[in-house]
């Protein structure tokens, strides 16, 4: 998905390119064209205006795609599953982090499996900033990173180079699951023991 995200992404690059330099040729205008090739050194090459506009249109079609990726289109979400006392998911490194966004309770370790397939170098370490962690990810093995979050909120974490982004979305524990004692039986009096009259 994310490589597909990376080949749309240079796609769209590309076809803007082509685009600005087809409506740039076709808004030249140069009464003199021997002056124009004197002075810059380049001799003008009329398009057929089908290719003006096939180009034109290829490229704004690119950039909507582009737009779309990167503004629109909303990461994938997974809750970690919970297993003994810690939170666990297995985070795939493959043109980007899949899942990008990682559900979490307060108050519990979490534990991120981090399986490397990317050779890219931007992909070789991984940051928690707000958790003061960096660690290097071998490729083609899964590293663990462990933390416990303490306070809800959006933990954000990314590649060596800061291009690639994930989310640790850390949310309040159930406080009715963790109660130890209920307001019921909190309110209980002790127990008496009944006394025998003489």
């Amino acid at each position: 998905m994310f490589k597909k995200a990376t080949f749309f992404g240079t796609l769209a690059g590309f076809g803007f390119l082509l685009g600005a330099i087809s409506g740039a040729i076709a808004a030249e205008t140069h009464p003199n064209e021997h002056a124009t090739t004197a002075s810059t050194g380049f001799q003008r090459i009329e398009q057929p205006l089908r290719n003006k506009v096939a180009v034109t249109l290829g490229g704004l079609g690119l950039i909507g795609l582009e737009l779309w990726w990167f503004l629109l289109s909303k990461p994938k979400s997974r809750q970690a599953t919970t297993s003994g006392e810690i939170q666990e998911v297995t985070v795939t490194v493959d043109g980007g982090y899949e899942p990008s966004q990682i559900v979490v309770q307060t108050g519990q370790p979490v534990r991120l499996n981090f399986q490397r397939l990317d050779p890219s170098s931007c992909l070789e370490e991984v940051r928690f900033s707000d958790f003061h962690i960096t660690q290097t990810l071998p490729l083609n093995q899964t590293t663990a990173i462990e933390f416990t979050p303490e306070k809800p909120g959006k933990y954000e974490f990314t590649c060596g180079m800061n291009m690639f982004r994930g989310v640790v979305e850390v949310q309040a524990s159930d406080p009715v699951a963790s109660a130890t004692v209920s307001p019921a039986s909190a309110n209980v009096p002790a127990t008496l023991t009944p006394q025998s009259t003489p």
